[in-house]
């Protein structure tokens, strides 16, 4: 017998035992020198991260060294898993990008320099600094597109991590995640992350919806798994008897995806019809077309669910077909058809043809795949507003579906329900402002019609003409909504300098000053006070309604003061009917008054009864016409409808303790049971929520299956409806709870 030694080997640590996975995955694809660049940068990585940690307690090395193992997974060249060891260093350490460069060289240093935050420069709010490093972090991917990557596989362990941090944070971060990298990794055809980021979003954000819709999943799992067994064996052997090559995959639809359907269909889980789905991967295109043949010749399939992404991609390149048929048992289910070139990329997207020889950046098929990334970045540079800037962003990253043709035959992209207005514009801006009218396969219709796959879109164009505000209320593409608004900010503020102008002379002559008297000098003086670089911004502002001419009269002419105080005295004269002025004295309802402009006490303010905005939510004010300041919540969908004209934005503010209720509509959809009600009312009055109407129906829609109902309650702040809201989600058979605006 061999004698056993005493000692045992040394533990190896997360941090060698993580480095050693990371080596060996690149040793395995790549060349000798990149294992050595590899070593270099986690060397310094190591040296410069020592003695951190991340909130869980663990080495703050682990989270770079996860990083870059997720890059070296999908095969990324040796600088960007280098820039995954690095990425943090400059945020978190004292090191400079210039040392990254002199180090590392120019295109880690960049990739660096990309994925870092903005975090060190002073920002008035959380928001704006968000909006400003995903600006960069945008920039950045134009000229190199492994920023994005790296950040996407950084923000990936982060959600997988997210346990460790206050439930505020994981909320805040998995909201952004959902609303920003999910639909980048979408955009980019990364679609196995996305899922993941999507998942996880999902599971903090609506924490008691994802634990019940996983208990369901979970509940038919054997049931379910058993049938795609079947299923995928019948396929096998039919594809078998036609010798087309093919690996068939079995899977449930991911969690988010189904919740997503619910929610928009207001079903039940039992009445989704692709929670199940087959995908098959054969050897070509041909081959995906009789496949698609022997699915459709077996079972039924069900219409309007075939889908030929394979003749028309999508814009980040998948290409697949899609169908839904019936099965046996009238079990349904979802077949998806694909080449396994089309497979890789329809998982990885841009990261599986990401080819870096010589230096060289990548193909032109990847050049076509940020294409709409060169074009945000584009139609965003004149964005100052971060609200905008993010509000807008987030409408561009949404997936593209609605596929129309020229009366050439070129093919446009747009958005669902996109308008032939949007359509214009992305023919040309000139097309698009000279717009009035449209066909629509050959028949005339309106402007705000919604397109559809496969239309055939005419516009009808007339010199000249300028577009509509009333566009902005329908339009859907960020391209269209800028250069409409462009266009009537420009118009509106040529009429606001005159009017303007008018009433600061009208305003002069009543109390017998000539504005003669007043020098060029004293009124860019006056304007800059304001804080206006010109003479035409500061009669813009006044014919806008900011503030009043007797304000500017004041600082103009310090002499004329007490003639001017007496006149206040007085009954003010009328504003110019196309622009608001201060109302002093104005009244508004009791519940208005909790909403205050800041810095001014005297503007007549009311909440806009299209959002009805509550206390604790972000709000924002609209110097309307004649009727004071309208005041929206920021999320409103009308908001970036009015603002564009940036002029009569104004801070708001509310102002006194939540002594106050404010009247929320709300919708429930449900099953239709006996007790619903009884349970619904008792959560509502252990909330303290009063009930102001309550209106319950059966929905006819659903076959007798569902009930809407509608309510109104009184509601004391935002935190408030979140809890009623999410104690209505928990009573069981409810479907969803929306809140009506």
């Amino acid at each position: 017998m061999d004698e056993v030694s005493s000692e045992q080997a040394p533990e190896v640590s997360p941090i060698e035992r993580q480095y050693k996975l990371l080596e060996d995955s690149v040793r395995a694809t790549r060349r000798e020198e990149d294992v050595e660049a590899l070593r270099r940068a986690f060397a310094f990585a190591e040296q410069h991260h020592s003695g951190q940690k991340r909130v869980s307690g663990e080495p703050y090395l682990i989270h770079p060294l996860e990083v870059a193992n997720i890059l070296a997974s999908m095969n990324m060249d040796i600088i960007t898993i280098q820039t995954g060891l690095l990425h943090d260093v400059v945020e978190d350490t004292g090191v400079t990008v210039e040392e990254i460069r002199k180090l590392f060289g120019e295109d880690v240093a960049r990739c660096v320099d990309g994925v870092t935050k903005l975090a060190k420069l002073k920002f008035y709010s959380r928001e704006e600094r968000q909006a400003e490093s995903v600006r960069k972090m945008l920039l950045a991917m134009v000229d190199d597109i492994r920023v994005v990557i790296v950040k996407l596989a950084d923000r990936l362990h982060n959600m997988r991590t997210l346990d460790a941090l206050p439930p505020e944070r994981q909320q805040r971060i998995a909201q952004e995640t959902l609303e920003i990298y999910a639909p980048i990794a979408h955009r980019l055809g990364m679609g196995k992350i996305r899922g993941e980021l999507e998942d996880l979003s999902f599971k903090y954000l609506e924490p008691e919806a994802f634990a019940e819709l996983t208990v369901a999943i979970e509940s038919k799992r054997l049931a379910n798994e058993e049938f795609l067994v079947e299923i995928r064996r019948a396929v096998e052997q039919k594809l078998g008897r036609e010798n087309i090559p093919a690996r068939v995959e079995g899977r449930v639809k991911r969690t988010y995806s189904v919740y997503q359907k619910l929610k928009r269909q207001k079903i039940s889980i039992d009445q989704v019809y692709d929670l199940l789905a087959l995908r098959i991967i054969t050897d070509s295109v041909r081959n995906c077309y009789g496949a698609l043949g022997i699915i459709h010749n077996e079972w039924h399939p069900i219409p309007g669910r075939i889908k030929d992404f394979i003749a028309i991609p999508r814009p980040n390149l998948y290409q697949s077909l899609h169908t839904s048929v019936i099965g046996p048992g009238g079990v349904s289910f979802e077949v998806q058809i694909r080449t396994d070139e089309m497979h890789r990329i329809a998982e990885e997207g841009i990261a599986a043809h990401w080819k870096y020889k010589e230096g060289k950046k990548g193909a032109a098929r990847d050049e076509q795949q940020i294409a709409w990334l060169r074009q945000l970045v584009e139609w965003q540079k004149e964005m100052h507003d971060p609200g905008e800037f993010m509000s807008t962003l987030k409408v561009d990253l949404y997936p593209e579906e609605a596929y129309c043709f020229t009366p050439k035959g070129k093919v446009i992209v747009l958005p669902r329900d996109a308008s032939p207005i949007d359509f214009a514009y992305a023919i040309h801006s000139d097309v698009g402002n000279c717009c009035v009218g449209a066909k629509v396969n050959g028949r005339i219709v309106p402007l705000k019609y919604n397109l559809k796959n496969g239309d055939v879109v005419e516009i009808l164009t007339q010199k000249e003409h300028l577009p509509s505000k009333d566009w902005l209320g329908f339009v859907k593409t960020s391209r269209a909504r800028n250069k409409i608004k462009h266009v009537i900010n420009t118009t509106e503020r040529a009429k606001a300098i005159e009017i303007g102008e008018k009433y600061l002379e009208k305003e002069a002559r009543r109390f017998g000053v000539s504005l003669k008297r007043i020098t060029r000098a004293d009124l860019e003086a006056v304007a800059a006070d304001y804080g206006f670089a010109k003479i035409e911004d500061l009669h813009a502002a006044l014919g806008y309604g900011r503030f009043s001419a007797r304000q500017v009269l004041l600082k103009l002419l310090p002499e004329s003061a007490a003639a001017l105080e007496k006149e206040e005295a007085e009954k003010s004269a009328p504003a110019p009917a196309a622009y608001p002025q201060q109302q002093p004295g104005g009244t508004a309802d009791a519940s208005d008054l909790v909403i205050k402009v800041k810095g001014i006490d005297d503007l007549l303010v009311y909440r806009a009864k299209c959002c009805n905005p509550i206390r604790g939510e972000a709000i924002v004010g609209y110097v309307t016409r004649g009727k004071g300041i309208a005041v929206h919540s920021t999320n409103c969908s009308n908001v970036q409808n009015l603002m564009y004209e940036i002029e009569r934005k104004i801070d708001v503010e509310w102002a006194r303790a939540a002594t106050e209720s404010f009247p929320v509509k709300m919708v429930v959809y449900t099953d239709d049971r006996p007790g619903m009600l009884n349970q619904l009312t008792s959560v509502l009055f252990s909330e303290n929520a009063n009930i102001r109407t309550f209106e319950a129906q059966s929905d006819s829609s659903r076959n007798g299956e569902g009930a809407i109902i509608n309510m109104t309650l009184d509601i004391k702040d935002k935190k408030q409806l979140e809890r009623v809201t999410a104690a209505t989600r928990r009573v069981s058979g409810v479907r969803d709870v929306e809140r009506v605006q």
